[in-house]
């Protein structure tokens, strides 16, 4: 296996990523990865196929309809499969966006929860117009949470919990003691 991997590797064809994500929806693939890949700079829409006559019986779908979209984010392979009503998304998965700064922070904030399900935010999670949930994430957050000293890790998890976007300031106000939740 490692030999026909190396070989392909050398003959200048492109690796596929081992591990990718497919996201199932109903109808709105096409849609799916065009408004992702316009929130992300470093993304774009790859190939994409189309439903045939063939095997209507099983999927359903009017041939010449979308099937599958490819399209990338941050270096992160994705395929949006229109597969139909019968799956949803749900919080059982959600993707990370570690931010460096509040910026950032309402950027993606901003974009992702646009005509998604206000009541679906929480401790940075936001669940957008699809259905699909998201954890906008700052990075200093992981430090505080393990930090050795429980007293800043509580302090700051007291004010995280309440939180629905993730405010970096009362983040390390908290944990430097400067605010007592």
């Amino acid at each position: 296996m490692k030999e026909n991997q190396n070989e392909r590797e050398n003959n200048g064809s492109q690796k596929l990523q081992q591990i990718s994500s497919c996201l199932w929806f109903d109808t709105q693939a096409e849609d799916a990865a065009k408004f992702y890949t316009s929130i992300f700079k470093n993304s774009s829409v790859g190939k994409t196929s189309y439903f045939t006559k063939e095997g209507f019986e099983i999927h359903g779908k009017p041939a010449g309809s979308v099937m599958t979209v490819e399209f990338q984010i941050e270096g992160q392979k994705f395929l949006a499969l229109n597969g139909g009503p019968q799956f949803k998304f749900t919080e059982a998965v959600s993707f990370i966006v570690n931010c460096e700064t509040q910026e950032e922070i309402n950027y993606y904030w901003e974009k992702l929860s646009q005509d998604g399900d206000p009541k679906a935010q929480q401790c940075g999670w936001l669940k957008d117009k699809f259905g699909l949930s998201w954890q906008i994430a700052p990075t200093i957050m992981s430090d505080m949470f393990t930090d050795p000293n429980s007293e800043k890790s509580a302090r700051v998890m007291k004010v995280f919990l309440p939180m629905k976007k993730i405010d970096i300031e009362i983040l390390k106000n908290a944990y430097s003691g400067e605010v007592t939740p």
